[in-house]
C-alpha cells in the first residue's frame, strides 16, 4: 500500500500546507483583504453595519401576528423630532423662527407631514417640531432632516439662546448600531494586545505568540464577510455582529494556541518541518476538529428555535466556527512552517514535564476524589441558586449607556410629553367603529391601565397575513394603544398583556408590544428547548463516544456541563439582575436579564466547556493507549494539557472581558457570562472535578456495552502518539 495514501487525512493536509506554505498564506491574505473591504464597504456600497436592524425580540405568536397585520395595512412613517428648550413658542418672534424652520423642513424631498411648534403640556418654554421621513431607517431623508434641524434650527433659534436637540426611532437605531461598532472596536482593542501578551508569556517569544493572533484577524475578516452575506438572507439584529465575531475571535486564538504549541513540541524532536507540521495537524488538529464540531453542534441547536434572531445567531455562529476551523488547519500550519527556523527551541523544551503544578494538583485531588467531587459540585450548585430567580427582559433604550444622546432624548421626551409616549401594550382588533369604541372603554377598566389611546383605523384584513381567530367576512382592523404604570417591562405591563392574551373581548384580538413579544419568545423557547437539548446532547454524546469509546465519560461531561452552566447563570443573575456589580461594570440594572442571553450562554458555554473537555481527554486517551494506568494517565494528561487549557482559558476570559467592557448592555451581559463560564469550567471543572471523578471511577471510565464497543472499534477515532517520534514519550508508572 502506498504509505502516503495510508496516512491520516489531517496529516496529509498538514504536510500540504507546509509544502505549499506561501500559496496558503497568500491566498488567505487576499481573502482577508476581500473580507474587510466587502463587509465594511471600503470601496463604496453598503456595509454590514448599514444592513443591521434592532427592535423587539420576536417569535411566532400574537405579537408577531399583530405586527404583521399593522405592517400590511398601515406602513406608517418614522418621525424625526426636534425639541427646543429655552424659547417660548407663544413669543411672536420665536413663532416666526419656528415657522421658518417648518418651511425649510417641508422643502426637503421625501418629507411627509411636518407638525409644529407643539408646546410643552406643562406650559414651559419648550416645544417640538415633528417630521415624517418615510419608513426607511437611516435613509437619506432621515439624515437630511436631522441635518436641517441641527444646523438651520440652531441658526434660526440662536438669537433666543435656545437649546435644540434631535431624536427619533431611526436615529435611536443608528445610535445602537454606532455603539455596536464602537464596542466591537473597543473589545478587539482590549482583547488582541492582552492576548498577545499572554501568549508571549506562554511561548517565550513574539513570533510564536503572533501566529494565533494573525489567525484571529483572518477569523474576524471571515466572520464579518459571512455576516454580510447573511444580512441578505436574514434580518440581522445589531447585537449579532459582536456576539458572533467575539466567538470567532476567541476560538481562533484558542485553536491557534493549541496548534502552535503542538508544532513546537513536534519540531523539538525532528528537523523535518513538513513532518512536524503534519504531526501537529494530525494530533492537535484532530482535537481542534472535534472541538469545532462540538461547538458547531451547540450553536446549531439555536436554529431549532423559531425566533429569527436565534436562528440568525445559530447560522452565523456555525459558519464562523467553520472559518476558525479552516484557519486553524490551513493558515496557522502554513505560518508555522514559514517561521519554523525561529520557532524551534532546544530539544524537548516545548513538551510539558511529567511533574509540575498540574500533576501536583492532580495528586492532591486523587487523594480524596469523593470528597473533592462532593465539595466542588456543592459549590457550583450554591453559585447556581440565584438562577432560580431569573427574570427575562427585553430592553429598549435601556440597552444604550445612560448618557447616550438618543437614550437621554427618548427618556426626557416621554417624561415631558407624555402624550407622545409609546403605549406599553398595543391591541390590534378586528372590529367596526362601534365595537372599537366599546372595546376602548372596556380596556380602560383593566387594572394597571392608566390611559387608552383612541382607536386608530388600520384598514381591511389583509389576505396575505395568517391571522388565527380572524373572520374573513368581518370588519376591518383597528389598533388601540394602552398606557401602563411604569415601563413596558415592569410587572403591571406584563400582567396587562397576559390578561388581554387570555381574555375573550368579544372580537378577534392580538396583543402586541415589548411585553407581548417577550411572552411569545419565552413560550416559543420553552416549546422548542427539549428538541434543541436533545439534539445538542445526543450529537455531543456521539462525538465523545467516537473519541473515547466510553459511555460514562460523555454522560459525566454532559452532567458536569449542566451544573457548570447553572453556576454561570447564577453569577450572571446576581451581577446584572440583582445589580451587584453595577458600579464595577458601569451599568444600571434593568431588573432582569436580556431574553437572548440565557440561550446564548447555554449554547456558547456548552460548546466552549466541551472544547476543554476534548483538550484534556485527548491527552489522557493518548497516555491510556500507550499503556499508562488510569491514575497516571489522568495525572500526566492533566499536566501535559494543563498549561494549554489554562492559557487558552485565560485568553478566552480576556477576549470576553474585553467585550464586557463595552457599553451595550446585551453585549456586556454576554461577555461577562461567557467569561465566567470559561473561568469556572477551566478551573473548578477541568482541573478539579474531572480528575477527581476519573480517579474515582477508575476503569469504569472506559465502560460501554459490548455492542457499542464493537461500533467504536469499527468507526471510532483512536488517539496515537506523534508519528515523527521513534518511541512514545515515557510515562511514569
Amino acid at each position: 500500500m502506498d504509505p502516503v495514501t495510508s496516512e491520516p487525512l489531517l496529516m496529509r493536509l498538514g504536510r500540504h500546507s507546509a509544502r505549499h506554505r506561501k500559496g496558503y498564506v497568500l491566498t488567505w491574505a487576499v481573502l482577508v483583504v476581500l473580507g474587510f473591504v466587502t463587509s465594511l464597504g471600503l470601496l463604496g456600497g453598503s456595509s454590514l453595519f448599514d444592513r443591521l436592524e434592532t427592535g423587539d425580540i420576536v417569535a411566532p405568536g400574537q405579537a408577531q401576528t399583530a405586527r404583521d397585520l399593522v405592517t400590511a395595512t398601515d406602513e406608517g412613517a418614522l418621525q424625526v423630532v426636534g425639541r427646543v428648550d429655552g424659547a417660548d413658542p407663544t413669543d411672536p418672534a420665536v413663532a416666526r423662527a419656528a415657522a421658518g424652520l417648518v418651511e425649510r423642513l417641508e422643502a426637503v424631498d421625501g418629507v411627509g407631514a411636518v407638525t409644529g411648534p407643539v408646546p410643552a403640556p406643562d406650559g414651559s418654554d419648550s416645544f417640538l417640531v415633528t417630521v415624517e421621513v418615510g419608513s426607511e431607517i437611516g435613509g437619506p431623508v432621515q439624515d437630511e432632516v436631522a441635518e436641517v434641524l441641527r444646523e438651520d434650527g440652531a441658526e434660526l433659534l440662536a438669537p433666543y439662546d435656545a437649546e435644540l436637540s434631535v431624536g427619533g426611532t431611526g436615529l435611536l437605531v443608528d445610535d445602537v448600531v454606532d455603539q455596536i461598532k464602537s464596542d466591537l472596536t473597543r473589545g478587539e482593542g482590549i482583547a488582541l494586545p492582552l492576548s498577545l501578551l499572554v501568549m508571549v508569556f506562554v511561548f517565550g517569544g513574539f513570533l510564536a505568540a503572533g501566529l494565533p493572533i494573525v489567525g484571529a484577524i483572518a477569523s474576524i475578516s471571515g466572520a464579518l464577510a459571512i455576516l454580510f452575506g447573511f444580512s441578505y438572507l436574514l434580518d440581522l439584529d445589531a447585537t449579532v455582529v459582536n456576539i458572533v465575531t467575539v466567538m470567532g475571535l476567541a476560538l481562533c486564538i484558542d485553536y491557534g494556541l493549541l496548534l502552535v504549541s503542538r508544532f513546537r513540541e513536534e519540531l523539538s524532536s525532528t528537523t523535518d518541518v513538513e513532518e512536524a507540521v503534519g504531526a501537529a495537524v494530525a494530533t492537535a488538529g484532530r482535537t481542534v476538529l472535534f472541538s469545532a464540531l462540538i461547538v458547531g453542534i451547540s450553536l446549531s441547536g439555536l436554529m431549532v428555535f423559531e425566533a429569527p434572531i436565534m436562528r440568525a445567531i445559530g447560522a452565523a455562529g456555525v459558519s464562523v466556527v467553520a472559518v476558525a476551523l479552516v484557519v486553524a488547519l490551513t493558515l496557522v500550519p502554513a505560518l508555522c512552517a514559514m517561521g519554523a527556523s525561529r520557532l524551534v527551541r532546544r530539544r524537548g523544551a516545548e513538551a510539558a514535564p511529567e511533574e509540575g503544578v498540574f500533576s501536583r494538583l492532580a495528586r492532591v485531588v486523587q487523594r480524596a476524589p469523593v470528597l473533592t467531587t462532593v465539595v466542588s459540585v456543592a459549590v457550583l450548585l450554591l453559585l447556581a441558586v440565584p438562577a432560580l430567580g431569573l427574570r427575562l427582559t427585553a430592553s429598549g433604550v435601556e440597552l444604550l449607556p445612560a448618557d447616550a444622546e438618543q437614550r437621554v432624548f427618548a427618556e426626557q421626551l416621554e417624561e415631558d410629553y407624555p402624550a407622545l409616549a409609546s403605549p406599553g401594550v398595543t391591541l390590534v382588533a378586528q372590529a367596526d367603529e362601534a365595537q372599537a369604541a366599546g372595546l376602548a372603554r372596556q380596556l380602560a377598566d383593566v387594572p394597571g391601565v392608566t390611559r387608552v389611546d383612541p382607536p386608530r383605523t388600520l384598514g381591511p384584513l389583509p389576505d396575505d397575513v395568517a391571522a388565527p381567530g380572524s373572520d374573513p367576512d368581518g370588519p376591518g382592523l383597528v389598533s388601540i394603544g394602552l398606557h401602563i404604570e411604569g415601563t413596558a417591562m415592569d410587572d403591571p405591563a406584563r400582567e396587562v398583556a397576559e390578561t388581554l392574551r387570555d381574555a375573550d373581548l368579544g372580537v378577534p384580538t392580538w396583543v402586541s408590544g415589548q411585553t407581548a413579544s417577550l411572552q411569545d419568545f419565552t413560550d416559543s423557547v420553552m416549546d422548542r428547548a427539549p428538541w434543541a437539548a436533545l439534539w445538542i446532547a445526543g450529537a455531543t454524546f456521539l462525538l465523545l463516544f467516537l473519541l473515547t469509546g466510553s459511555v460514562v465519560i460523555p454522560v459525566k461531561a454532559l452532567l458536569l456541563n449542566i451544573v457548570s452552566l447553572g453556576a454561570s447563570l447564577g453569577i450572571l443573575v446576581w451581577a446584572f439582575q440583582d445589580g451587584a456589580l453595577g458600579g464595577l461594570l458601569g451599568f444600571d440594572s434593568t431588573g432582569g436579564i436580556e431574553s437572548v442571553i440565557p440561550l446564548l450562554v447555554l449554547a456558547f458555554g456548552f460548546g466552549l466547556s466541551m472544547d476543554y473537555e476534548v483538550f484534556l481527554l485527548a491527552r489522557v486517551i493518548e497516555l491510556h493507549e500507550q499503556g499508562a494506568d488510569d491514575d497516571t494517565a489522568v495525572r500526566v494528561g492533566l499536566q501535559r494539557s494543563g498549561r494549554i487549557i489554562t492559557s487558552a482559558a485565560a485568553i478566552m476570559v480576556i477576549v470576553f472581558a474585553g467585550f464586557a467592557a463595552g457599553q451595550m448592555l446585551v453585549i456586556k451581559q454576554t461577555g461577562f457570562a461567557l467569561a465566567v463560564a470559561v473561568l469556572i469550567d477551566a478551573t473548578i471543572v477541568r482541573m478539579v472535578i474531572v480528575p477527581a471523578t476519573m480517579t474515582m471511577l477508575g476503569r469504569w471510565n472506559w465502560w460501554a456495552p459490548g455492542w457499542m464497543k464493537r461500533i467504536h472499534a469499527r468507526y471510532g477515532v483512536s488517539e496515537h502518539s506523534s508519528p515523527v517520534r521513534a518511541e512514545p514519550a515515557p510515562v511514569s508508572r
